[in-house]
């Protein structure tokens, strides 16, 4: 049997390694062999990929495993999204290093998950921004959208104020659902240690309510006991109230799908699991390459999973209400 070395002199490592690997587990070794052809690597770094690929690399090899993989991610990260509206948007950012003319960088990754109409999930697309500003959130909403992305309803993110700018100028008619994942850090950041068992407990009713009225009640009283007690706290509660509970509108079996953006935070972790190998991107087309075909891969069996949402209820309710605002704008042009 060749080792790798003979694969090496023999031409066919391009080959062999192409078909060896899932497409993310190549984009991996890909990384891995840039950063030692750069010169900049770690002991753990050689011991891998000389494990992976023997002790010699030629930039032509590396040059032609790319060309073949980043079309393949490029296809499918710019496909176009017509086939179906998007009703409920996820969106989050992971913040990686890269090395830049010289330096390291770190960057936003902004990642976009989508519900479509038939209940499955869908990861829309990735796209790398200097920063997790408005500039860079709203270039990636345009992008998207460019892509035919429509029909959203929901968007559900955390509340970085750049990404939330940039979501009421791009998404304008839309209902933004903060992450409560996120508010509830924020929330006993803000609380007095002694306090955090109670406030968390009666802050967690106030997300878990069925309906808005409910919210509504069990707020107000959270704000009358705890006022004088905790009020940087109650402040944070005051300010995010309306948009950690804007899923409460909504029929209630969509409440604990929508409320959070816990599924990108397991995306999240995955992305986390490779960058702890690399530590440190060697340029930008690598970050786009793995994380691209890692989320590739993970949209290839939602696609044919099972169905993450039954929207049979949230379209008769959505229906419900467009009948019942195009009847109000009516009475009012009458009026």
């Amino acid at each position: 049997m060749a080792t790798p070395r003979d694969q090496l002199r023999n031409g066919n490592f391009s080959t062999e390694l192409f078909a060896r690997y899932q497409r993310s587990e190549l984009a991996l070794v890909l990384a891995l062999v840039e950063m030692v052809i750069q010169g900049v690597f770690t002991r753990k770094v050689t011991a891998i990929t000389e494990e992976l690929c023997g002790a010699e690399f030629s930039k032509s090899t590396v040059s032609e495993l790319c060309k073949r993989l980043d079309p393949i991610v490029e296809g499918w990260n710019t496909r176009n999204l017509r086939e179906s509206r998007y009703l409920f948007v996820r969106v989050d950012a992971i913040v990686l290093k890269i090395r830049e003319d010289g330096r390291v960088r770190s960057r936003a990754t902004m990642i976009a998950m989508g519900v479509k109409e038939e209940g499955y999930r869908e990861i829309l697309g990735i796209m790398l921004g200097d920063s997790e500003s408005e500039a860079s959130w709203s270039a990636f909403f345009l992008w998207l959208k460019g892509r035919d992305l429509r029909g959203t309803d929901i968007v559900v993110s955390d509340s970085h104020s750049g990404l939330v700018k940039a979501l009421k100028a791009q998404f304008q008619g839309c209902t933004w659902q903060r992450c409560q994942t996120h508010f509830m850090r924020n929330f006993l950041d803000a609380t007095p240690k002694n306090l955090h068992g109670e406030l968390y407990g009666r802050v967690r009713a106030i997300l878990d309510a069925p309906d808005l009225k409910t919210a509504k009640l069990l707020y107000d009283q959270v704000v009358s006991d705890y006022m004088e007690k905790a009020p940087k706290a109650i402040r944070v509660l005051e300010n995010g109230f309306d948009d950690i509970t804007a899923v409460l509108s909504l029929p209630e079996k969509y409440h604990k799908r929508l409320r959070t953006t816990n599924g990108m935070e397991r995306l999240n972790e995955e992305i986390r699991r490779r960058e702890r190998v690399i530590r440190i991107f060697p340029n930008r087309n690598s970050v786009i390459r793995l994380v691209g075909a890692l989320l590739m891969e993970m949209d290839e069996k939602w696609r044919t999973g099972h169905k993450y949402l039954d929207m049979t209820d949230y379209i008769a309710w959505k229906k419900q209400q467009d009948e019942q605002a195009k009847a109000a704008a009516k009475i009012h042009q009458i009026g």
